[in-house]
């Protein structure tokens, strides 16, 4: 079964519970500007900003996405730490490109400056990174 890639606009009391495992092992860095994950679960939620990955109808991944004019902004993103270094990162990115391009947007992964995890990844995928604080995450 594959994974699948979907914008969270409510959750079902599973989700939920997933969503709070996907940020538990979360560094406090990724959470900014929010003071913890319950908060930007929340506000993900009440904003349309989240995107999941699913397998087996559990969420294992998650992700911002801050649409803003003609450029798509992508943070917060993480992956349940017993599923990681598995693609579910790559494919949620890779799923975000394609619907901002379906858009006419432009993707950009946003994310403080110095962490080298972002930096490798937008490498990776040829993705401009765009320092956090520049920008307003509220």
């Amino acid at each position: 079964m594959p994974i699948v890639i979907e914008s969270v606009h409510s959750a079902s009391y599973q989700d939920q519970e997933d969503l709070q495992k996907i940020y538990r092992d979360a560094p406090e860095w990724l959470l900014a500007p929010f003071g913890d994950s319950q908060a930007l679960i929340t506000a993900g939620l009440s904003n349309g900003s989240l995107l999941a990955a699913r397998f087996n109808d559990r969420l294992l991944g998650a992700a911002r996405v801050q649409r803003q004019g003609n450029v798509w902004h992508l943070s917060q993103l993480c992956v349940r730490k017993l599923t990681r270094r598995r693609g579910v990162a790559e494919r949620l990115l890779v799923e975000a490109q394609r619907m901002a391009h379906e858009a006419g947007c432009e993707l950009r992964l946003l994310a403080p400056v110095g962490q080298l995890e972002a930096q490798a990844l937008a490498a990776k995928l040829d993705l401009q990174l765009d320092a956090q604080q520049a920008l307003n995450q509220g």
